[in-house]
């Protein structure tokens, strides 16, 4: 309901923001009312107003319900392959460190940097006709700052990236999260999904601490992750106390985190290095999870899913990024997997 003291006439260009065809209806009328010497003069119409207006009316026309296409401006266009792109991404970034690169692979063997990482994905994908013009990506990683680093480097070559993971990367949108991001995947197009925990590692080799920008204090990495498996250390040494905060709404990600963990109590006690083993068990519980909601959702993809799993390691400032690649599947369009291409990337 618009106040009597408002004149349409007056400022014909702000009814059509509220309900275009009452604004042209309006204006028809009211015309009809006034000789055009006085319509002129007295009500201060220009030529131009009027013309603003019957063309905005056709610019705020709502369109017809239901979806004729699922093409989006989320997708990167152009001619550019994603070869193309992926080289350009590392651009800048620091050069490969043979000594640290040791270190690295040294605790995690089969660990590679995110630069062969993301040059090897591309190129296996492009020649399965995965291109950045009908590609979306899709992730579940930690909400940690540190965990878009990889995530960046896929984007800038396939385009935004639809987000399905949470704290320490569990896929907590879950199947509305995936059928949401499907329906989103160009026509005849494809999805690459990227998951996996993470965990830090300093330049000294130290597991579960990493060195942030602008930060003095080595920090934990993850720590969602560190904070779920002191959690279930309390309970398998016998001194956790019984609490009502994993069903609390205002932390309920990482009161999940903590039950998903629960299973690997006895392989977390048992094992050497509990922060070398507890990215692993996460993976472990993430990778049943990413692919029965993929399984459910099966039948929302498109021409095509690559799955890309395993274990982010992040380093500091001055080094390169790792990845542990553990899942490289190809799914075709009726869901269900038709290629292992992890050998063709580690």
């Amino acid at each position: 309901t618009m106040s009597s003291s408002f004149n349409p006439l007056r400022h014909p260009e702000n009814l059509f923001f509220i309900q275009p065809d009452l604004a042209l209806r309006t204006v028809c009328v009211t015309l009809s009312l006034f000789s055009p010497s006085s319509l002129f003069d007295n009500m201060k119409i220009t030529i131009a107003s009027l013309a603003a207006l019957f063309v905005a009316t056709e610019a705020f026309h709502t369109a017809p319900i239901g979806r004729t296409s699922t093409r989006i401006n989320m997708i990167v266009k152009g001619d550019e392959k994603a070869s193309e792109k992926v080289a350009k991404v590392f651009e800048g970034k620091p050069a490969e460190n043979s000594e640290f690169d040791a270190l690295v692979k040294a605790n995690f063997p089969g660990a590679i940097s995110n630069k062969q990482l993301a040059t090897k994905v591309v190129s296996v994908l492009e020649g399965k006709g995965y291109t950045p013009g009908n590609t979306l990506l899709a992730t579940s990683l930690c909400a940690d700052e540190l965990a878009r680093v990889l995530e960046d480097d896929f984007v800038k070559v396939y385009g935004n990236n639809f987000n399905l993971g949470g704290l320490s990367g569990f896929p907590f949108a879950g199947n509305t999260g995936f059928g949401a991001m499907a329906a989103h995947v160009p026509d005849d197009g494809y999805c690459l999904l990227v998951h996996g925990p993470h965990v830090g590692i300093t330049k000294d080799g130290l597991i579960g601490k990493v060195e942030r920008p602008g930060i003095a204090l080595v920090d934990n990495c993850c720590g969602s992750a560190i904070a779920a498996s002191n959690y279930l250390k309390g309970i398998t040494d016998g001194g956790a106390k019984i609490t009502t905060k994993l069903q609390s709404f205002s932390d309920f990600q990482q009161g999940a985190v903590q039950e998903l963990i629960l299973p690997f109590g006895r392989r977390l006690n048992d094992c050497e290095d509990r922060m070398k083993e507890l990215p692993y068990a996460l993976y472990d519980s993430q990778d049943i999870l990413v692919r029965d909601i993929i399984n459910t959702g099966a039948g929302g993809i498109k021409k095509g899913l690559a799955l890309l799993g395993g274990i982010q390691i992040n380093t500091g400032p001055d080094t390169l990024d790792y990845f542990h690649p553990l899942r490289f599947d190809l799914y075709d369009e009726n869901g269900k997997v038709v290629d292992d291409l992890l050998p063709l990337i580690v």
